[in-house]
């Protein structure tokens, strides 16, 4: 039995690092590509979820001190303000901008807002997510 909690505690660990990468992949090549925040914020929390899974709940908490609702709150002020900003520029809600700039190991790399539109969406992804998974997993009967 305590190989198994072995074998198991050490892939999670791995497969959690594999999967918070490619949820960054997603977040970040949001803007030109299928994905984004919410595909992103769910993978995230599928993440969280095998942590969970794997390790008890208080374990993770202590490693991961977040808490999802002001998580989710935050991600939602972040969008909004995201939207409204284009109002000081006289432009329509959301109106998406882009510059280039060159990054010492980067190179030529564009910067655009909608990744901060889409950073608020996966952070009130995570948050309501794990808000939700953690409140059914504390219901006691």
């Amino acid at each position: 039995m305590k190989f198994t909690d072995v074998f198991l505690q050490t892939s999670t660990k791995i497969l959690v690092f594999i999967i918070m990468t490619f949820s960054i992949f997603i977040l970040f090549a949001g803007h030109h590509n299928p994905g984004g925040g919410f595909i992103g914020g769910l993978i995230t929390s599928s993440a969280l979820v095998l942590l969970y899974i794997t390790f008890d709940l208080q374990t993770v908490r202590d490693i991961i001190p977040v808490d999802f609702n002001q998580l989710a709150a935050g991600g939602v002020i972040v969008s909004v303000l995201t939207g409204t900003a284009s109002f000081l520029f006289h432009v329509p809600f959301l109106t998406q901008t882009f510059t280039y700039v060159d990054l010492p190991l980067l190179g030529k790399t564009e910067l655009a807002s909608a990744v901060i539109f889409d950073l608020g969406v996966y952070m009130t992804v995570i948050g309501t997510t794990m808000t939700i998974i953690t409140s059914i997993s504390e219901d006691e009967k």
